[in-house]
């Protein structure tokens, strides 16, 4: 296990490590919804992207003073106290429970300091290492929507799943987190 993971928020001097997650797994483009073929493109996304704002929080998940990964909050709806998380992590980061600990921690975030009562992720049906991170992390299935994702030429089922603010604590260590400071657009 690395020496000292956590959550915290995004930095524009964390443009690099995600320039290099992109670099390890360029499949991130489907979940980022473009291409980070340089340092410079992926600083543009991080500004744009992955900054907090009233709708959507991004926390890093930091392995060492290095953004190994995203936990993402979205879609903050404060009416219906709703939101849409995701995921990814670098794949040198990869099978240490990261992204399970990092989403159990934005979920804390997310019923404590932002108030929200449920959150719901979805998964490609055929990413079942995204089915393992989603149910470590408290998060129960609730469905297949049939061909809702679409990447090229091919459609994929997706797996939803939701946690409630009131669902019993999914028994793993969260991350630590810092604070992910003031909103920001």
């Amino acid at each position: 296990m690395p020496a000292s993971p956590l959550l915290r928020p995004w930095t524009a001097a964390d443009a690099p490590d995600l320039h290099a997650a992109f670099t390890a797994d360029p499949s991130l483009e489907h979940q980022l919804g473009r291409r980070l073929d340089d340092a410079r493109q992926a600083a543009k996304y991080l500004e744009a992207n992955l900054t907090g704002s009233e709708r959507r929080r991004s926390f890093a998940v930091d392995v060492d003073g290095v953004a190994v990964g995203n936990i993402g909050i979205s879609a903050i709806d404060p009416r219906h106290q709703t939101a849409w998380i995701s995921y990814w992590i670098a794949p040198s980061a990869r099978g240490l429970s990261l992204a399970a600990r990092g989403v159990a921690s934005a979920a804390a975030w997310a019923f404590s300091d932002a108030g929200l009562f449920r959150l719901e992720l979805g998964h490609r049906t055929n990413n079942p290492a995204s089915c393992r991170v989603a149910l470590r992390a408290g998060f129960r299935s609730e469905g297949i929507e049939r061909e809702k994702l679409r990447y090229g030429d091919v459609r994929f089922d997706v797996e939803t799943h939701a946690r409630l603010a009131s669902d019993p604590h999914p028994g793993i260590v969260p991350l630590p987190r810092q604070s992910p400071g003031p909103s920001t657009s």
